[in-house]
């Protein structure tokens, strides 16, 4: 699944979700200038995906442990209460964890890649790994599309597009870009951003207050992109950083690459 271009909007989707926890997005904007550093944080993202995925058991145990480092050091500040507290907790980062899994999943089958319920559920159970990396409680992780549906039916009342929801849906819609590259960004991201903003669950789109298509013309839209998009030769697509896919192909032969047929085996 993660080598297939729709990850891209499945990440982006993933982002407008997670803002919408009104404490994890405010410990990610008090602890970083992410308008200033938006790609390198989104490709350090990238990176943290790509070697838990593709990379060696050593290498996504000390991409772990650097996540885990990190995240103990910082604090957030609720303005309205002058609370601290730290972006470790663990259910700011369930949250996390649950709407990236929940975003890569829900975007990748809607665009037509092939998985069974049964495939999608052991997709979510291996993330227990993943979430373990990142200082979580696999015990605690949903492990399936009945655990994760009722996850998000307990936290929707947590949800709300306050100000720094706002600020991430502004830069989403428009991220900084050099001025001969404004063109591009308003002819493709904005297509890609917005599709992304229309896959969210309709409980998503009343609280941005931004109505999107309908269901059905969002599928239609996701099928589309991804029929495109596979289009461009898979070992193009992987030329791109930080090329994990590349290296793992290198290191464990032909025979690992991703390759969506190989799901059916």
């Amino acid at each position: 699944m993660h080598g297939d271009p729709m990850m891209w909007v499945a990440g982006i989707r993933a982002l407008y979700l997670q803002a919408l926890h009104p404490r994890a997005v405010r410990g990610v904007l008090q602890n970083s200038d992410f308008r200033r550093d938006a790609w390198g944080r989104l490709l350090r993202t990238a990176d943290f995906v790509g070697t838990t995925t593709y990379g060696t058991t050593e290498a996504a145990e000390r991409a772990g442990a650097r996540v885990r480092k990190i995240h103990a050091m910082l604090k957030a500040t609720d303005p309205e209460t002058g609370e601290r507290y730290g972006v470790d907790e663990p259910g700011l980062l369930l949250w996390v964890h649950c709407a990236e899994i929940d975003s890569y999943l829900h975007v990748l089958r809607r665009s037509g890649f092939p998985l069974t319920d049964a495939q999608a559920d052991r997709y979510m159970a291996e993330h227990r790994v993943s979430a373990r990396l990142v200082g979580l409680d696999a015990g605690t992780v949903p492990t399936d599309r009945a655990e994760m549906a009722a996850y998000f039916e307990q936290v929707r009342p947590q949800l709300a597009a306050g100000a720094e929801a706002r600020a991430v849906d502004d830069f989403l819609l428009r991220p900084p870009a050099h001025p001969l590259l404004v063109p591009v960004r308003e002819v493709l991201w904005r297509r890609v951003a917005h599709l992304a903003y229309a896959s969210l669950p309709p409980y998503a789109h009343e609280l941005y207050g931004r109505p999107a298509p309908a269901p059905a013309t969002v599928t239609r839209r996701l099928r589309a992109t991804g029929t495109l998009l596979r289009r461009v030769p898979a070992r193009l697509r992987w030329q791109l950083p930080p090329k994990h896919i590349l290296r793992a192909m290198a290191r464990l032969g032909l025979g690992a690459r991703p390759a969506p047929y190989k799901v059916g085996r």
